[in-house]
């Protein structure tokens, strides 16, 4: 690839990244540039460039995204928006739903043992951590839950595999020594592609 074409490239991808709010995907960016451009060299070289710098290159949500130096976070602390506190029962929802996805409000209160509140998932809609997966093929077609590349973007996942596993959670400290016998995690399962059971929004009959 000639260097003017490489170098006009790399100003391309840079103004993408820096212009958009999500985490963009090496896909998304090849669209951008023309097909010979070798988008991981570009992505390596803009990651060498800002090294150092107030903002760097990471990856973050199966994407690439500038954020700010993580070693000036503490000078900026004032300068970012307070974030939104979530109740415990919000937190609960969130797991289950990044853990069970797809996953319907009953699947939630059956998890839970507890009702769920149309508020709490509000509430996590207008965060834009989870969103409407479609509908599960069960009498009343209820609507299925899954989480967003906002979800994994706030939580410094690259993929929804990246959530942390029964003995992680234990090495954390989340979870006693004290489980029920055959007490397990689910293996979360993320993705836009609709499961076997599901059908799109709409799709109603």
């Amino acid at each position: 690839m000639a260097g003017d074409v490489r170098a006009r490239a790399l100003r391309v991808i840079e103004a993408v990244l820096f212009a958009s709010r999500e985490p963009v995907s090496e896909a998304d960016l090849a669209t951008r540039v023309p097909s010979d451009a070798d988008i991981g060299d570009i992505v390596t070289a803009l990651q060498t460039h800002y090294a150092g710098r107030g903002v760097v290159l990471v990856r973050a949500a199966g994407g690439w995204a500038f954020r700010t130096a993580p070693d000036l976070a503490p000078t900026l602390v004032r300068e970012r928006e307070e974030p939104r506190k979530l109740s415990r029962a919000a937190l609960e929802v969130l797991a289950i739903i990044a853990y069970h996805q797809p996953v319907t409000r009953s699947e939630i209160e059956e998890v839970r043992g507890v009702a769920t509140s149309r508020g709490t998932l509000d509430t996590l809609l207008e965060a834009g951590w989870i969103r409407l997966r479609g509908r599960r093929r069960a009498p009343g077609r209820p609507v299925t839950y899954g989480t967003t590349t906002g979800f994994l973007s706030h939580f410094g996942l690259t993929s929804i595999d990246d959530l942390p596993g029964l003995d992680d959670l234990k090495g954390a400290g989340f979870l006693d020594g004290r489980l029920p016998k055959g007490f397990s995690i689910p293996m979360p399962s993320g993705g836009d592609a609709l499961a076997d059971d599901e059908d799109a929004l709409g799709d109603d009959p």
